[in-house]
């Protein structure tokens, strides 16, 4: 909603809280800031038309540059508003008693009433500058230039709605996927000796990376090794061949992308030594220049094993430098009328009115063949209610798309079309898509993180009966349905792990995220001339040659959140100039240690800190300064916290990863009264945890791993005796061991999902039966099982069932069998934290 409505979603909120008795506000500021919250309030509903207006009747320049205005100023009035509730809270923290702290309390009533009288001034300066703006829009007549729009579809019946379609489903994938592998077949004994190489060519959204995924995932069991990697438009060549050695010798090279040694020429010798009598077939996706294949075809050595090469690009020159030309066309008109009908309808014969089928062969015609462009536009008209499928609001639809592709496949019609389901996006989304600006091309976006940012952000407001993180999922499913993001990894769940923006999308989404000033990015493919004030940056330098304009301190002082992609750190070293920074992002950035905390513990404004892959290993205490921090991420090697760290008590989410967690730790995170969700790992799982974790007041999801590390007593532990567990709703638990619990009856009564990852056979040896006590599980819905090691699925399965089928609520089983990898893959990665050391907390 921020991108329509600026920073109003989350200041009006404030100003209501600002009226509380608790503030002691005097009496003529409290009537201002009622005046202030009136005005704002009529503004807000005044911008959301104007976000509403039909695409055929844009507003005219004098409105835009108004709701510009409003967007600003909201911005300020918001950053000013919690300038002050920050002075307030972080007075708030509660000290011992003694005749000295009451000479500190006293002083701090002094300091209060300045505080108090501050505001005062403050508002009355807002008072002035609201009242212009008030007048600009009765001067304009703002409100007679704005025609509401029919309202989108509910997000009630979302989670039904997000089915994740194939690759393989998409109309004639197939047919075209056997014309490659034909192609790829053909050759002689001579041909042999060099490996195949066809270059698939097209432009964007004819559905290049999916025709040759189908390809790679059809063929890659008959080679000894293969790797798919993605180029991009200004590509970080390491990087690439990183990735490329990751993918063709995981066992040698599971570590390479944090490698910093190896230079490009190092990375390419490597890559040729391992394929030197290997038989490969390897997909370079997304090429744009050719002085950038010449680099890769170095590293593609010629063996005489017959190995095969594909290729995507836009550009026909690459395209016949690589060698074979599939040249992806559009699709035929009956086709796309297919993949049209079936993207609405389902799959099935099912065929719109006559009415509807005519406008649909216009809007089809817009489309040009091109699949982004046909999936993206049924997604929007499969998500509305039948009875809004008119003629009418297809028309409309198909008058909105201008030119479109039938004579020029260019990207601006395409940009204009992807822009028809942006418009059709409700305020709260719209800004939750464009967030996404942020994130690198080709990058897969973790949902979970994802999601919390944008908690983080004040982007999501709770719904009756959910929670912020639910609602941030129906998100993620409605862009999902929407076809503006791409699933990546799906989980047993049917949920998306990870998602992806096509490149189309994240083009539209970033020019209007630099029209509306949301976002700016600074290095890569979309720098821009910065703004005097920017409110969100982006990080995401490609090369370390690369040379960008750098932020001045002023237009620093604006920002609320910055995100790091870039191994450049030299900008956080003005750390202390971000003043109102509220996010702050520095996952993956391993150059991070404990010296940056220093500033970072002074960000006072902060909701959101994500200090994950980062070399932080110790926590100053103080940390106690953020008092407004929500979602904290510090999955590093942490060895201790300090004792101030329960004063966190805003705190909602926290991730310690892999870092093992002692009891003591425990004991101080049960007294933060916020704490709704909590991943952590376990050296074992004892009954006083449990005891513990049980005793969360707020706590709603949970995700335990246990590690099982030194000596293990096998004890088969009953949840419910004595850990209630009032607010669970989701519980995840991992073990690399033997899973040694059962549910008592009359435990977890809100529980809706259960999650275990388990180990079968080692279960089954220390047991000898597979009982969980799932019967008592009186309100849970969904239970998926990961099980591990083979050799007594079936019996778990039947376990499982038996135990649900008495179970009154009559929950739904999913079991996915995999491998033993948990322990052997995992724990690679966890050799640090196996060691003597756990994560702790100072005492006081």
């Amino acid at each position: 909603m921020e991108v329509v409505t600026g920073a109003m979603s989350t200041l009006l909120p404030m100003l209501g809280i600002l009226l509380k008795e608790e503030y002691n506000l005097q009496k003529k500021t409290r009537g201002e800031i009622k005046f202030l919250k009136a005005e704002l309030e009529s503004m807000e509903a005044a911008l959301i038309k104007i976000s509403e207006a039909p695409l055929d009747q844009p507003p005219d320049i004098q409105v835009k540059l108004w709701a510009r205005d409003v967007r600003d100023l909201s911005y300020e009035i918001d950053d000013s508003v919690d300038r002050f509730r920050v002075r307030l809270e972080c007075r708030q923290q509660k000290m011992p008693h003694s005749f000295m702290d009451f000479i500190h309390r006293s002083m701090d009533m002094m300091t209060k009433g300045k505080i108090r009288h501050k505001i005062g001034m403050d508002i009355k300066d807002i008072k002035n500058r609201i009242k212009e703006v008030s007048e600009r829009r009765e001067r304009y007549k703002i409100d007679s230039v704005v025609v509401p729009k029919p309202t989108g579809t509910s997000t009630d019946t979302l989670r039904q709605l997000a089915l994740f379609k194939k690759a393989t489903e998409l109309i004639g994938t197939e047919e075209k996927s056997l014309e490659i592998v034909k192609m790829l077949a053909e050759g002689d004994e001579v041909s042999q000796k060099q490996p195949k190489m066809i270059s698939i060519v097209g432009f964007g959204g004819l559905g290049k990376t999916t025709l040759a995924n189908v390809v790679y995932e059809k063929l890659r069991g008959e080679f000894d090794c293969g790797a798919f990697v993605s180029v991009s438009l200004n590509p970080n060549m390491k990087k690439l061949f990183k990735s490329l050695l990751h993918q063709l010798d995981k066992g040698k090279h599971s570590n390479i992308m944090d490698e910093s040694a190896w230079s490009e020429t190092q990375l390419i010798n490597e890559i040729r030594e391992f394929l030197r009598n290997k038989r490969y077939f390897i997909v370079i996706d997304d090429i744009w220049d050719k002085s950038v294949w010449t680099s890769i075809r170095c590293a593609l050595i010629e063996n005489e094993c017959d190995s095969r090469v594909i290729t995507t690009t836009r550009i026909m020159d690459v395209a016949k430098e690589v060698g074979g030309v599939y040249q992806l066309k559009p699709l035929s008109s009956s086709d796309s009328r297919q993949l049209f009908y079936q993207r609405i309808f389902g799959i099935g014969d099912k065929r719109p009115p006559i009415q509807l089928a005519k406008v649909s062969e216009k809007i089809l015609g817009k489309c040009g063949g091109v699949p982004l462009a046909i999936i993206t536009l049924a997604s929007m008209l499969a998500s509305k209610k039948e009875h809004e499928n008119t003629y009418t609001y297809w028309y409309k639809v198909y008058q909105s798309m201008g030119s479109g592709l039938e004579n020029n496949p260019g990207l601006m019609d395409m940009r204009r079309i992807l822009f028809v389901s942006y418009y059709d996006l409700p305020p709260n989304l719209k800004t939750c898509l464009l967030y996404l600006s942020l994130y690198p091309e080709d990058y897969d976006i973790k949902t979970k993180q994802l999601i919390w940012k944008w908690i983080g952000e004040g982007f999501i407001h709770e719904e009756q009966g959910k929670s912020l993180y639910e609602v941030g999922e129906d998100y993620i499913a409605e862009l999902i349905n929407k076809s503006l993001v791409q699933p990546m990894d799906i989980n047993i769940a049917n949920k998306a792990s990870s998602v992806r923006v096509h490149d189309m999308v994240l083009d539209l989404i970033t020019s209007l995220s630099n029209e509306e000033n949301f976002l700016v990015t600074l290095g890569g493919q979309h720098t821009r001339s910065l703004p005097g004030k920017i409110r969100r940056l982006s990080l995401q330098t490609s090369n370390e040659e690369d040379v960008q304009p750098m932020p001045t301190m002023s237009s620093l002082s604006h920002v609320r959140s910055l995100t790091v992609f870039s191994k450049d750190l030299s900008l956080l070293s003005a750390l202390s100039g971000f003043l109102v920074l509220r996010a702050l992002d520095l996952s993956g950035c391993t150059d991070v240690g404990n010296h940056h905390l220093k500033d970072i513990c002074n960000l006072f404004h902060l909701r959101y800190l994500s200090l994950q892959g980062t070399s932080i290993t110790e926590v100053p205490k103080e940390m106690s300064n953020l008092q407004l921090l929500q979602v904290l991420d510090i999955r590093s090697p942490m060895k201790k916290l300090p004792s101030t760290f329960v004063q966190l008590r805003q705190l909602v989410f926290v991730d310690m990863g892999i870092n093992m967690v002692s009891t003591l730790l425990l004991k101080a995170m049960s007294t933060l009264p916020s704490l709704s969700s909590l991943a952590i790992t376990l050296r074992e799982l004892r009954e006083e945890d449990l005891q513990i974790l049980g005793s969360m007041p707020s706590l709603r999801d949970l995700s335990l791993f246990v590690v099982y590390q030194g000596k293990v007593t096998y004890k088969r532990l009953v949840i419910g005796n004595g850990c209630p567990f009032q607010s669970l709703t989701r519980f995840s638990i991992k073990s690399i061991e033997a899973t040694v619990f059962m549910f008592a009856q009359g435990t977890l009564q809100k529980l809706q999902i259960l999650e275990l990852d388990l180990y079968v056979e080692k279960t089954k040896h220390q047991f000898g039966d597979f009982q969980f006590g799932l019967e008592n599980l009186s309100s849970v819905e969904h239970v998926y099982v990961v099980a591990r090691s083979g050799g007594s699925e079936d019996e778990l399965t039947n376990a499982l069932e038996k135990e649900l089928d008495i179970n009154p609520n009559k929950p739904i089983l999913t079991v996915k069998q995999v491998g033993e990898c948990l322990a052997s893959d995992l724990l690679l990665s966890l050799n640090w934290a196996l060691g003597p050391e756990v994560l702790s907390i100072e005492e006081e």
